[in-house]
């Protein structure tokens, strides 16, 4: 538009970067059909394929996986025994129907035992349905802990269970047939009708969401918060007669139930839905996490959320890819820290990575690891994760050294986050806290609501967030990092460890770019809470270290200088104004959330 590219001072570096950039994106394409291997395993491509491996190996673990897949998912279609393929393909036989390829896919499962997995899909590549049909969503990691926050306030229970096939149990929402491989045996080379939902068709996720959605609002009487459509409540009442809220959390098929009556519940659904007897009972996983029941000290029950077996099966892989190495894996750092403080990702010089996949790979272990409770390595990770398009020999050398230090202090910090009922002790206790009038400042100031609030019912919580920045803290680009923790009562339900999208020129502007990102995060809590039925006692307390923006903040006289912090300067005032939060200063060695914008030698807390 502007012609730039054309100036001297551009023409050279335009047609560069362009290059670099396509390059980029072209190594952080799948690699599907280039990975042979898995976990040391081969993993076919077909059917065919598949069989010929068990053949050669004297095994039968990819047959008895086709099997197991094919016995589920027959029911989604329909043989057309006296139509030819040809004919089909005249459109004649079935007007408006599509043909579409259908093909085995394969993997191996990290449970420890390496278990085969087989899951006839469609080639959903091909149709192009619209998006009103395609979109599915799934229950949100925070919603998960501040469920198990509930059910230890309020003493309710857990059971879970997941759905067996539950995308066949939906009818397929696309007009498509298939011609029939090698894995339906006889029917092989038969015209096949797709009339349930089936993996693979973009349409299948939304089908089967819809029926679950359908099923659990007017037969069970649940219904889908505004803040996570994936969670559902119902009010239900205790045997004492106190009133309550029933949850069901929803993640595809998988439905955990939180209720005094858990077990009733699942009960029900099982009645609806044919059910994975193993998944059937009290969960003591969840998404990949651990979840038990643990005795506090002073004898109160409640639910904690782990990571340690499935840390425990990560490190073991990586141990296994080393075990060829020069450098073992016990041999990369002390595991003091996951890595030393004074490595910079951002200036790391080795040379690029020949194949990118496993960094990749290990990058997404250590992300869920971070979200199922591993908070320590959250920093490492998220300075890491951002060379994932094209990342050299030292960031690889980086991420192993993360899983030394996972390895190394497994008996020392397991993982594991307690939800419990504990006393709410706060940081600033006797502390002054202003109660200026902002009438006149923000005279329409008011915390948003949910439209259709249910009534709060059950113990009230307590909400507290710690928010720091480490300014110009990128080397390469000078761009500061953002740190935020947030407890519900003493419970960490929230962290944040990300770059800033701008550069800024003063610690007070990475700090009060921190807060307004914080203040955003509390607003959206405040109202899940509230659309979960949860009391909320008092603004929540949004503590920072750094005392010009908490002045500039909390006092309604406080005038703004730099004027290109506006926008964050009147977003947390206004916040501040309707008795949403109260901005405090607190001193930096007591600021959690240190720990999510700074990589430090040792842990200080």
């Amino acid at each position: 538009m502007n012609a730039l590219e054309e100036e001297p001072a551009f023409k050279w570096w335009v047609p560069y970067t362009l290059k670099k950039r396509d390059s980029i994106v072209a190594k952080v394409k799948s690699k599907y059909w280039r990975m042979t291997h898995k976990f040391g395993i081969q993993i076919p491509k077909s059917a065919d394929e598949a069989y010929k491996l068990d053949t050669d190996l004297k095994t039968t673990f990819w047959t008895d996986a086709i099997n197991k897949e094919m016995e589920n998912v027959r029911v989604a279609f329909e043989v057309l025994a006296d139509v030819t393929p040809e004919e089909m393909c005249t459109g004649k036989v079935r007007p408006g129907f599509k043909e579409i390829p259908c093909h085995m896919i394969f993997d191996i499962k990290m449970d420890g035992k390496f278990a085969r997995k087989a899951r006839l899909v469609a080639g959903g590549h091909v149709t192009d349905p619209p998006s009103a049909i395609t979109y599915s969503s799934v229950v949100s990691r925070d919603s998960v802990r501040i469920a198990l926050t509930i059910a230890s306030l309020n003493d309710l229970d857990l059971f879970a269970c997941d759905v067996e096939s539950a995308y066949l149990c939906a009818d397929c929402l696309e007009k498509v047939w298939c011609v029939a491989g090698s894995e339906f045996g006889s029917d092989k080379g038969k015209v096949l009708l797709i009339v349930h939902a089936l993996y693979g068709l973009k349409s299948s996720g939304a089908a089967w969401r819809a029926m679950l959605a359908k099923v659990l609002h007017e037969e069970m009487h649940f219904v889908p918060t505004e803040a996570d459509p994936d969670v559902y409540i119902r009010q239900a009442s205790k045997a004492n007669g106190e009133l309550y809220y029933e949850m069901l959390l929803v993640y595809v098929d998988d439905i955990l139930a939180v209720s005094e009556v858990a077990e009733e519940l699942v009960g029900v659904i099982g009645s609806k839905f044919k059910l994975k007897k193993s998944s059937v009972g009290r969960p003591s996983r969840y998404l990949g996490g651990g979840i038990e029941q643990i005795q506090t000290d002073d004898g109160r029950i409640i639910w904690s959320a782990n990571c340690i077996e499935y840390v425990r099966s990560a490190i073991e892989i990586v141990k296994k890819d080393l075990s060829s190495d020069p450098i073992p894996l016990h041999r990369r750092g002390d595991g003091k820290r996951p890595f030393p403080s004074s490595y910079r990702p951002e200036l790391d010089t080795s040379p690029e990575l020949e194949d990118i996949s496993k960094y990749q790979q290990y990058i997404g272990v250590l992300r869920w690891a971070c979200e199922l409770g591993r908070i320590d390595i959250l920093t490492e990770v998220s300075v890491l994760l951002q060379h994932l398009c094209n990342p050299l020999e030292g960031h690889l050398d980086a991420v192993d050294r993360i899983f030394n230090y996972l390895d190394k202090r497994q008996k020392a910090i397991p993982g594991k986050l307690g939800f419990g009922p504990d006393d709410v002790v706060s940081p600033l206790d006797g502390a002054s806290i202003s109660n200026d009038d902002w009438a006149e400042f923000y005279p329409d100031a008011e915390e948003q609501m949910p439209r259709r609030m249910p009534t709060p019912h059950g113990a009230a919580v307590l909400t507290r967030a710690y928010v720091d920045a480490n300014h110009a803290g990128n080397l390469a680009n000078r761009r500061s990092h953002t740190g935020i923790l947030i407890y519900i009562n003493n419970s960490p339900v929230l962290w944040y460890s990300k770059r800033q999208n701008t550069v800024e020129t003063s610690s007070f502007g990475s700090e009060f770019v921190a807060l307004r990102i914080a203040v955003e995060m509390v607003e959206a809590l405040r109202y899940k809470l509230r659309c979960f039925g949860v009391p909320i006692d008092g603004p929540t307390e949004v503590l920072c270290d750094n005392k010009s923006v908490v002045t500039n903040s909390s006092v309604p006289a406080s005038t703004l200088n730099k004027r290109h912090n506006a926008i964050c300067y009147h977003r947390v005032r206004e916040e501040q104004a309707c008795g949403m939060i109260k901005v405090l200063w607190i001193e930096g060695k007591y600021n959690l959330a240190d720990l999510f914008s700074k990589i430090y030698y040792c842990w200080r807390y």
